[in-house]
């Protein structure tokens, strides 16, 4: 029998900070007289109170997290975040369904920036704040749980990154808190430094603010319907593509260079192999948009920079209708949305760590056909790779693919067209935002999407964020047996 004391314990402290949050939108809303001020203030008081209730009555199980309590906790914990964050977007006069309401919640709270709104330019700016909220408060704790839980949960490879503090699974609660203390303040400290270079650019205070937040959360919720495409700003382009970079990157070595180790982020060599990507595919997008004429001048840069990095790091945001570009851009977006970010960053996709171990992996086999006796040993960042960081990397490899075919397959069932259904399942399970096509691609939203569509890519949602592997291992016997 699994003590869920624990579990009910860490839930309800998270649901009680979720509530408080909720104030903040529920504030700017009283402030400018909105009557959606009430909503919040309900759910705020509503989530709270059964925030507090949940910590109170079971106060004092800390001591104990073994790993089904681990990989329940990790699951549990956002969905019923996701649950009762989606409260004011039901209940606010948006016309949302609780089914669209729990979408908007699960894609903030797992940056996804996949969104069912429209007329975000006539919205409340309490609901726009809730959702850049819900996208940064994901954002902070997506690094906490990749750099603390799942290396301890050994999922898809990211053992690899295990560090001393979060050294057996009863060590995750405290040591968490530590580590979110520090990564608290310098989260904080990125977001305000973006903010104010928006502010200085010339757009609005709380433009600046919200499309901080979801920059350095690399989520892509904005306040426009056009997206950042919206202010038609060069420097606004360039500073958010700086802010969706240093998103992508390991907040771990933001630490250690605070600390004085200032080399560690560039000796990284996943942080290596992401600028190297990202210079690569910009230069041939732009290549690509000089050639065929798209726009003039530096203009071909500008939005080839921020479009392949806003897809490559899972952001969403969008400037131009990429759609719009051809084929072959539209073909290459597709599989750069896969690549990702670097581990224990908020970014999202395959990272970039695991194309590195598949790639060693490959280059020994072939040494070992060449050579059969020859001992070959892969390094990364000067670490043996163990073999089962390779056997897990490989399995997440083959998991990714197919969850994104099960997953078209079933929302090509509900009448979508394969188009519409392929690129809904990748953006779902590579947490990216925009898809292909009209209907859910840069210039649309998915609001049109069947309700039982809808919950499919909010499972797909979680079950990327979480690494999959976090969301499946509850669905085998041995999981509940063990």
């Amino acid at each position: 029998m699994i003590d869920v004391r624990p579990l009910l314990l860490v839930i309800g402290i998270l649901l009680t900070l979720l509530g408080v949050a909720m104030l903040l939108p529920a504030g700017i809303d009283l402030i400018l007289n909105n009557p959606d001020w009430q909503v919040f203030f309900a759910a705020a008081s509503l989530t709270t109170f059964i925030g507090m209730s949940l910590a109170l009555t079971n106060w004092g199980y800390t001591t104990i997290l073994n790993l089904q309590q681990a990989f329940l906790l990790t699951i549990s914990s956002w969905v019923v975040l996701a649950a009762f964050a989606a409260l004011p977007f039901a209940f606010a006069g948006l016309e949302l369904s609780y089914t669209d309401a729990f979408f908007e919640a699960m894609s903030g709270l797992t940056t996804t920036g996949s969104t069912v709104m429209t007329n975000l330019d006539g919205t409340p700016p309490g609901i726009l704040l809730w959702r850049a909220l819900l996208q940064w408060l994901g954002g902070v704790g997506i690094i906490v749980m990749a750099v603390g839980l799942l290396p301890i949960l050994q999922v898809g490879g990211m053992q690899l990154f295990r560090v001393e503090a979060f050294d057996t699974p009863e060590k995750v609660l405290p040591s968490a808190a530590r580590f979110a203390a520090s990564l608290g303040a310098l989260y904080v400290s990125m977001t305000l430094a973006c903010g104010l270079a928006l502010i200085a650019a010339g757009i609005g205070p709380f433009d600046a603010v919200t499309h901080a937040m979801t920059t350095i959360a690399t989520g892509g919720f904005s306040t426009h319907d056009r997206s950042v495409g919206y202010f038609d700003n060069a420097v606004v382009d360039w500073i958010i593509i700086g802010g969706m970079i240093a998103g992508s990157l390991p907040f771990a070595l933001y630490l250690q260079a605070l600390q004085g180790k200032r080399d560690r982020i560039w000796r990284d060599v996943q942080v290596r192999i992401f600028f190297v990507a990202v210079a690569m595919l910009v230069a041939a997008m732009t290549f690509y948009l000089w050639y065929t004429d798209v726009y003039r001048g530096f203009d071909n840069l500008r939005y080839a920079a921020f479009n392949v990095i806003s897809v490559m790091t899972g952001t969403g945001y969008s400037t131009q209708d990429y759609n719009q570009w051809g084929p072959f851009a539209v073909m290459m977006l597709f599989w750069v949305m896969f690549i990702g970010g670097c581990a224990g960053s908020t970014s999202c996709g395959i990272k970039i760590f695991r194309f590195h171990v598949i790639v060693a992996a490959v280059v020994g086999h072939v040494r070992r056909m060449l050579h059969p006796h020859g001992v070959f040993v892969f390094h990364y960042n000067d670490r043996p790779i163990d073999p089962s960081v390779t056997a897990s990397v490989m399995s997440f490899f083959f998991l990714f693919f197919v969850s994104i075919a099960v997953l078209t397959f079933l929302l090509g069932l509900l009448g979508l067209d394969f188009i519409t259904a392929l690129s809904a399942a990748a953006t779902a399970i590579a947490n990216v935002g925009p898809g292909l096509g009209p209907e859910v691609g840069p210039a649309g939203t998915f609001q049109n999407l069947p309700d039982a569509a809808k919950w499919l890519m909010s499972f797909g949602m979680l079950l990327g964020r979480l690494e999959l592997f976090t969301v499946l291992i509850i669905f085998t016997p041995s999981f509940w047996q063990s």
